[in-house]
């Protein structure tokens, strides 16, 4: 939560106490993805004098604030920004910079702005794995840390608050359904909502209440969660393997042992936490397909099977009724006599009834076949979280880097890595990637995303996959010069094709796969619209991560 609107709205004040009566007087960089601001009183020739510093680091997969009480500035390899924010026409060199007026927050956004004289506005920018330093003039962007970030010069600072209206009335308009009224609780909120209610029942709006004043009125906690530190405004569960809860009254501090704790991280503690993540996530979604597995099991049982159905209407053909110009009904009530009970079936009018009946014995067929797969699927998934939870207590017991992927190799862990093991990270942030025998199956995250992808990161050797005929991900398998694609990527890629698209429930999903270079894009096809010229189809069951 060290970025979330909540705790971004208690640091605001704190922050403002410190840099009250202070001047903006440098900002320089030393890494790519790290900014240095200095606030002081006044600088000197070579010192400040009464200085602050706030160094934030934005990177995609990681962005924060730390105060640190001094900062080395390398003397090579530092580089000046935002020099248009500190006034170069101060003639007194004690007194350069632009005067601090203060810092606010933004309502239900994670952005945090500091604002200075002459209606200058820094603003620290928290969005997902877009992070970014803005500099505006008035309501217009003037400056940015990362460029790469085009659409970022389009902000203005009055649209930035979010008004939503958070009352009972709203709650009830929402089908009681709080994420749609606090879409910015995040991940921790949720884990304590979660740990709160009741079991099997949904989020209370008393507990709602509840917490929203926890946050408005909070301590802070560092804790471990999903198997790295993090910063929590709620008093969170711990488990006995974790360390013990540290508890701050201040954000500012709180903000810095966060920030040491989670960047203090070794190699071999990061890498470990992100196996143990992934493990969790397949865990979790192995989980969701057996329950929907069972539930569609438990279901067929529950009314009378396509075969009994049949068998009805053969044992009750006399009492069918004749309709002008149809040879059955649409709909018929007799005796279902397994239950010794009416039952209502519906019947094709263009077939008669002894062909109605061939009809559900086919269907019955299916079924039967549909009941296999999902008592198979049921048998594997149970035999795969065995395995991860045995994968997960071996890991959790290794103490060395070595060993750790000495484990990951032989247990194959590394045939589907997190995105984080890219060698691309441009396109690992643009998509979801998956690693399998060396091959990048790479995956489109929304319709504006999969033209990205197909039309942009896609060549004409690469082979391209789609669940047939619905919406859903544009999939890519990167093409290795001199090597063909292996089935089991095919179908890995299939799998994924299907479980990111409207057919992710389905038993079996028809997925096409052709090569890049017989699929096109004419003019006036809408967003993630594509026509394949030539094509192969297979059948997968949808699985992902």
């Amino acid at each position: 939560m060290h970025t979330n609107y909540y705790f971004l709205r208690q640091l605001a004040p704190a922050l403002n106490n410190q840099l009250e009566n202070l001047r903006f007087v440098a900002c320089f960089s030393q890494d790519r993805d790290e900014i240095v601001l200095v606030f002081a009183e006044a600088k000197g020739k070579q010192n400040y004098y009464k200085p602050y510093y706030i160094k934030a680091t934005l990177r995609p997969d990681f962005s924060g604030l730390f105060f640190p009480e001094s900062v080395q500035r390398a003397r090579s390899n530092s580089v000046d920004l935002f020099d248009s924010l500190i006034d170069p026409t101060a003639e007194d060199d004690h007194h350069p910079g632009r005067a601090v007026l203060g810092v606010r927050s933004f309502l239900n956004e994670r952005c945090l702005a500091i604002t200075l004289e002459n209606d200058l506005t820094l603003l620290f920018k928290f969005f997902g794995n877009r992070p970014n330093l803005l500099a505006f003039k008035g309501n217009t962007v003037i400056d940015l840390f990362n460029h790469n970030l085009a659409t970022d010069w389009k902000l203005s600072l009055d649209t930035l608050d979010h008004p939503i209206d958070q009352s009972f009335d709203a709650f009830e308009r929402a089908d009681f359904d709080h994420r749609k009224l606090f879409p910015t609780f995040g991940k921790v909120v949720h884990h304590y909502l979660d740990e709160k209610k009741e079991p099997g029942q949904a989020v209370s709006w008393s507990l709602i209440q509840e917490t929203v004043y926890q946050l408005e009125h909070p301590r802070y906690y560092l804790i471990r969660l999903a198997h790295k530190p993090t910063l929590s405004l709620l008093p969170l569960h711990v488990q006995a393997s974790d360390p013990v809860v540290r508890e701050f009254g201040e954000p500012i501090e709180a903000a810095n042992r966060f920030f040491i704790a989670f960047n203090g991280l070794s190699t071999f503690e990061q890498e470990k936490a992100d196996w143990l993540r992934l493990i969790d996530k397949r865990r979790k979604r192995a989980q969701a397909q057996i329950e929907g597995n069972m539930n569609r099991l438990i279901a067929r049982d529950e009314g009378a099977s396509h075969e009994e159905m049949g068998h009805i209407l053969m044992a009750n053909l006399h009492d069918i009724p004749e309709v002008p110009g149809a040879k059955s009904p649409d709909r018929v009530t007799l005796l279902d006599f397994y239950r010794d009970q009416p039952i209502s079936i519906k019947l094709k009018p263009d077939l008669s009834p002894q062909k109605n009946a061939e009809n559900y014995y086919r269907k019955s067929k299916n079924e039967k076949i549909e009941e296999e797969h999902l008592s198979r699927q049921v048998a594997t998934r149970e035999a795969e979280i065995e395995r991860m939870d045995q994968q997960k207590a071996d890991i959790e017991q290794i103490a060395t880097l070595k060993e750790l992927r000495r484990y990951v190799k032989q247990t194959n862990l590394v045939q589907e890595a997190p995105s984080m093991a890219s060698s691309d990270g441009t396109q690992a942030q643009l998509f979801k990637e998956v690693l399998l025998d060396n091959f990048r199956i790479l995956i489109g995250r929304n319709a504006k995303n999969n033209d990205l992808l197909t039309q942009k990161y896609t060549h004409k050797e690469d082979l391209w996959l789609h669940a047939k005929d619905v919406a859903g991900s544009h999939v890519v398998i990167k093409y290795k010069a001199g090597k063909t694609f292996p089935k089991n990527v095919i179908e890995r890629a299939a799998e994924l094709a299907a479980w990111y698209s409207r057919r992710r429930t389905d038993s079996l999903c028809p997925v096409t796969v052709t090569p890049k270079k017989f699929v096109r894009k004419p003019k006036g096809l809408a967003e993630g619209q594509v026509i394949v010229e030539k094509e192969e189809v297979v059948m997968v069951v949808p699985r992902g991560d």
